[in-house]
């Protein structure tokens, strides 16, 4: 099982592991050099390049291709040196992982949102999140951190750790890339809809299998974390299927309407991105669905309540998704 020469079985086996560990407990290391500032250095270089000859859906694909022969050349590299390729390989699996420090800034947010200075609520939430948030009063401050929360529970967290188990460094890295493409030029706006056309179809598809882990990872967590008691699991799986279903993105809605559900509080709704107002589909119970007890909306208590949970869902399902992947 070991991905590159010099690298032990054992050490191949236990890097998931570790790196869960190294996340959850520190986060991104701030003082050290991140691999995804590379990335997106390189993704500036190619855009200037892709820009010259048009910025259509070919040269937006070329320049993905290159981007993943760098990256995957550069990884192979690194951790392939003899004996420091070990240091390397437990480096590029944790900082490849961004649970912990998505937990620590919305816990910061929503500390923010909870005091009275509305402004610095909305400029702590608005580095989270790419919506206009300059008109949000408290609860859609509130419902902002609650959806960003869920779905990068997928982007940040399960979707890399899949390719982890299964790649090694080189396949986290490779889907990384690939999801920093998404996020970066992934816009459906006259600027970007072309040129991200390549990244944005090859995440979604990359992502396919782990949003769908994400919601079952949320679904098999929720009796440690307290929520979700009284739902029958295939009325459940049935009301999260169809709402996700309703999403623009096949994979977006898969975490945030299992959270949806599981808490009993609404996503979804008018919101505001780049000065226009968007009806997106609303997930989970609505507070007037009948026989719903106790659907509300997001505050202070459930965005508590989803930082407790995301967390236990990260580290049963983590480890559940390594042990079948071992066995």
């Amino acid at each position: 099982m070991s991905f590159a020469p010099f690298v032990s079985d054992t050490w191949a086996v236990s890097l998931p592991v570790l790196a869960l560990g190294l996340d959850l407990a520190f986060g991104d290391p701030r003082t050290l050099p991140h691999p995804v500032q590379a990335v997106g250095w390189m993704l500036d270089r190619l855009e200037r390049l892709a820009r010259r000859a048009g910025a259509s859906r070919l040269s937006g694909a070329l320049c993905l291709g290159a981007l993943l022969s760098i990256t995957g050349l550069a990884v192979w590299t690194l951790i392939g040196i003899p004996y420091v390729g070990i240091v390397f390989s437990l480096y590029l699996a944790w900082t490849g992982l961004a649970l912990g420090s998505l937990l620590r800034e919305c816990r910061l947010a929503a500390a923010a949102v909870a005091g009275e200075d509305i402004e610095a609520a909305r400029a702590a939430v608005s580095m989270l999140v790419s919506r206009d948030l300059s008109q949000a009063d408290q609860g859609e401050l509130y419902r902002a951190l609650g959806e960003t929360l869920s779905e990068n529970f997928n982007d940040g967290f399960v979707a890399p750790f899949f390719w982890l188990v299964l790649g090694g460094p080189l396949g986290l890295w490779l889907y990384k890339a690939v999801s920093t493409t998404d996020s970066m030029w992934g816009y459906k706006t006259e600027r970007w809809r072309s040129l991200g056309w390549a990244g944005a179809r090859l995440d979604d598809v990359l992502a396919y299998v782990p949003a769908r882990l994400s919601a079952c990872m949320l679904a098999v967590s929720a009796p440690l974390a307290g929520v979700g008691s009284g739902m029958p699991l295939r009325s459940l799986w049935h009301n999260v299927a169809r709402d996700a279903g309703q999403m623009e993105s096949p994979n977006a809605g898969w975490p945030m309407a299992m959270a949806a559900w599981l808490h009993r509080r609404t996503m979804g709704g008018a919101t505001w991105y780049f000065g226009q107002l968007k009806e997106k589909p609303v997930l989970g119970p609505r507070p007037c669905d009948a026989g719903i007890a106790g659907a509300r909306t997001w505050d202070a208590a459930g965005i508590e309540a989803l930082l407790r949970h995301v967390r236990i869902a990260a580290v049963l399902g983590g480890v559940l998704l390594w042990l079948v992947v071992l066995l």
